[in-house]
């Protein structure tokens, strides 16, 4: 949603191949942000070429299966992608079996923007939960436009709250995550690959991060995002998150679909840092981008509408 100014910028090469995308260092630290600029959105094209898929096992030995009805396992098909931009990866797991596949660079990772509000929202309604604490209605409001509206400023109450750094900290432990890192004192900015945020979604479905109390409560915020891409829908420290894989679905599933988007377009580098995580009842699915901040916020909605349609098991 924001574009912070930064002297540095990363480096990396456009890739059609989601498992030819080098791993890249991490954003540096920005001042305060700036609203973002409006850009015209581009949409991807699919081409020939096909990512493989390799499995994941680490990830089911990592989070329990949080779902025990019985379905077929994941027959996904190749995903192709005519992306350009600096790096694409995938993950998706099967909430009865287990089973995950996910791109071959699921392991590289890319700040979380605000797709980490779901563990912000959890940790402070479980911890209040644990230790008796009343939720009270301004404390609640801010949880909900955290996941609805996408609010930082929501977030970032929530995040000091928490103990800042240490409720990152806590995530990775409790959710068993194995490549995310935090960064200092900027919950954005948390660096999680996208087979971790099948863990963290996971943690979140099971009941793990917000408790027996809350988990109903968030997974029902997290179906109730509001607003779209358009430029009407975006502002400085809020923003419309209801596109992405929730597009890529049949309109049947994307009712109960619970979700939460993470984009920001960074001046560092001039990419959009554009991430998608949704969890239904059989899968969790994952994308995460960074391309440039031309291509528009919809090509990055457009590319995780892409991956999900063609991830979706095949009957």
């Amino acid at each position: 949603m924001l574009i912070p100014s930064a002297a540095s910028a990363l480096t990396g090469s456009e890739a059609t191949v989601v498992s030819a995308v080098p791993a890249q260092s991490q954003p540096a630290a920005s001042p305060d942000p700036v609203p973002a600029a409006p850009s015209t959105p581009a949409t991807p094209s699919t081409p020939a070429s096909a990512s493989p898929a390799t499995k994941a096992p680490e990830v089911r030995a990592q989070r329990p299966v949080s779902n025990t009805k019985e379905s077929r396992s994941l027959v996904p098909g190749p995903v192709t992608v005519d992306f350009k931009g600096d790096y694409l990866g995938w993950a998706m797991l099967d909430r009865h079996t287990g089973e995950v596949v996910a791109a071959e660079n699921a392991h590289q990772t890319s700040s979380t923007e605000s797709m980490i509000k779901i563990w912000l929202v959890s940790d402070y309604l479980r911890r209040a939960a644990d230790s008796g604490q009343t939720v009270t209605q301004d404390w609640l409001t801010k949880a909900s436009d955290a996941i609805r509206h996408s609010d930082d400023r929501a977030a970032q109450a929530l995040y000091v709250a928490n103990g800042s750094d240490e409720s990152v900290h806590r995530m990775i432990q409790m959710c068993g995550m194995t490549d995310t890192s935090a960064y200092k004192s900027w919950w954005s900015r948390t660096q999680m690959s996208p087979r971790d945020a099948l863990r963290l979604a996971s943690c979140v479905a099971d009941g793990t991060a917000a408790g027996a109390e809350w988990t109903g409560w968030v997974l029902s915020e997290m179906q109730r995002v509001e607003g779209s891409t358009a430029r009407a829908d975006q502002q400085a420290t809020r923003g419309g998150g209801r596109w992405g894989i929730i597009d890529g679905v049949p309109s049947t599933l994307a009712r109960t679909l619970a979700i939460k988007n993470g984009w920001t377009a960074i001046g560092a580098d001039s990419s959009w840092h554009l991430n998608c995580l949704a969890i239904s009842d059989d899968w969790i699915m994952s994308v995460m981008t960074r391309y440039p901040v031309a291509n528009g916020l919809q090509y990055g909605a457009d590319v995780c509408a892409s991956v999900a349609g063609q991830l979706l098991p095949r009957a």
